[in-house]
């Protein structure tokens, strides 16, 4: 086909400078995937004490519901590109979306935690053959002018979906739509997933697989049994004890991780496929992000949960008035996004360290105002803190990608950009663990009067813990260029421009 003829068939792919015809249908059936994906990930905070309530079980459940999901997804993200590339990114969408949609339907229908549990990895690791394919077909259908435009939607609408919900969320489980209660969560995904489905056969195009191509399963095994063996007594250990069986999943988890390394590199040397490109290692800014991430989105999913866990379990907070008493931090985020990208090319690395401190002032504003209103704290007095905090993350997390990446070889983009979101949903696991497994252990050792008082005490302690972790990020960020781009003119080094 012609490099002038214009592409009508949603069976063919676009070409070089060819224009798509359905482009932006394809891009809305790409967004409805990005948001189910980002919503599932934010509901369950949100429903998590009602859940167990219902259908029983632990403390440890609530954060097995988020860290299950993000955990599978992390996982499935170090090989599902491969996957799109092996057998076609239409297919592997479509498989993606129709097993997502189904497994929906099965966590809306479990009757046990430990049910509800299973169906939540198996939506994790479905939602991770689904999310890359979208990502791979934007590039494909936009012709190079259009590609920055369409990628600009992902802000607003991942920003709108982080704003409505844990409010859609919180509306849903209090209305108690058809009597489903905060099974409606999931079940919502049903329609939403058959619209993208019948959107996706029609609008996606196909491109030609490449059966040269093999998966790297050693590799894939080490690491998700290294994040399993990482999280796992992270979030079990405080209801048994801290007993010794905790302490050797630990090691082994930074076995099976060193392990992964080592098979990597050995791999790359006998040219055989690797999950992750071993020369990324080398590259202090990819190192550094790694990181910086881990910390940052460490943080960001932690205390999302500690508020839910302080705000339902704590004050009695409704599901809705949960998830209106979290809007403050996202509207702050997407402020923060929009002062970010004002910003974002004077300042660089700077932003991302002014956005950190940002976070951490919200953080302590948010201990101060637990101790200062006492039994009268509510969502007003809450709002300027999780605002600020809010502010804070969008700063933060508005050039981290492209500051880490930008030093990344063209060879090396995909693996690059898989082995980055795969290490947000790995930093987001350990977060809800961690801070989870902090929160509820203050609980217990918490001597102040009264329900309201014993919680406020166990979320100050936790809030100090995820003030530390930004601390942590904000230290890391260092490692980073300092601009994602070189700022000055020609003839000037570029590391020497990017790095302090």
């Amino acid at each position: 086909m012609s490099s002038t003829t214009t592409n009508d068939d949603p069976g063919i792919p676009a070409v070089a400078d060819s224009a798509y015809r359905w482009r932006w249908a394809a891009l809305c059936v790409v967004l409805a995937a990005e948001v189910m994906d980002l919503l599932d990930a934010l509901v369950t905070s949100i429903a998590g004490p009602t859940i167990i309530t219902d259908i029983g079980g632990s403390e440890s459940s609530i954060q097995w519901l988020s860290a299950a999901y993000t955990l599978a997804m992390a996982a499935g993200l170090l090989i599902g590109g491969r996957l799109g590339d092996m057998f076609g990114r239409k297919r592997m969408f479509l498989i993606g979306m129709a097993g997502f949609t189904l497994a929906s339907g099965l966590c809306a229908t479990a009757t046990s935690p430990g049910m509800l549990i299973a169906f939540r990895v198996v939506q994790g690791l479905l939602g991770a053959m689904l999310l890359p394919q979208g990502l791979g077909v934007i590039k494909e259908v936009f012709p190079p002018r259009e590609v920055a435009a369409a990628f600009g939607l992902f802000g607003p609408i991942m920003g709108l979906s982080a704003v409505g919900g844990p409010i859609l969320a919180g509306w849903l489980v209090s209305a108690d739509l058809l009597g489903l209660g905060w099974r409606s969560i999931f079940a919502i995904n049903i329609p939403i997933g058959l619209l993208a489905l019948v959107g996706a056969l029609r609008f996606l195009p196909a491109n030609r697989p490449r059966r040269d191509l093999r998966l790297d399963v050693p590799g894939l095994l080490l690491a998700a049994g290294g994040m399993f063996l990482l999280v796992y007594p992270l979030v079990q250990g405080r209801e048994h004890g801290w007993p010794a069986w905790c302490f050797l999943m630990l090691g082994a988890a930074v076995v099976a991780l060193v392990s992964f390394g080592l098979v990597e590199r050995r791999r790359d040397r006998t040219g055989r496929s690797t999950l992750v490109v071993p020369s990324l290692f080398a590259k202090r800014a990819f190192t550094g992000g790694l990181a910086t991430g881990l910390a940052f989105f460490s943080t960001l999913m932690g205390t999302s949960l500690v508020l839910t866990l302080f705000v339902q379990l704590g004050l009695g907070f409704s599901p809705l008035k949960a998830g209106l008493t979290a809007l403050p931090q996202a509207l702050g985020m997407m402020a923060g996004f929009g002062i970010a990208q004002a910003l974002n090319s004077r300042l660089g690395r700077r932003l991302m360290l002014i956005g950190s401190a940002i976070i951490a002032a919200g953080i302590l504003g948010f201990v101060a105002t637990i101790g200062w209103a006492g039994d009268g704290i509510g969502i007003w007095s809450l709002a300027p803190a999780l605002f600020a905090v809010g502010i804070g993350m969008g700063m933060t997390m508005a050039p981290f990608f492209d500051i880490v990446l930008a030093g990344v070889d063209d060879d090396e983009s995909g693996s690059a950009s898989g082995t980055l979101t795969a290490v947000q949903q790995v930093g987001g696991a350990i977060g809800v663990a961690v801070l989870g497994t902090v929160f509820f252990s203050a609980l217990d050792g918490a001597d102040a009067a009264g329900r309201v008082g014993a919680f406020g005490h166990a979320a100050q302690t936790t809030m100090w813990a995820a003030a530390g972790l930004i601390a942590v990020a904000f230290a890391l960020t260092f490692l980073l260029p300092r601009f994602a781009r070189p700022q000055h003119a020609d003839g000037v080094d570029p590391v020497e421009v990017q790095h302090g």
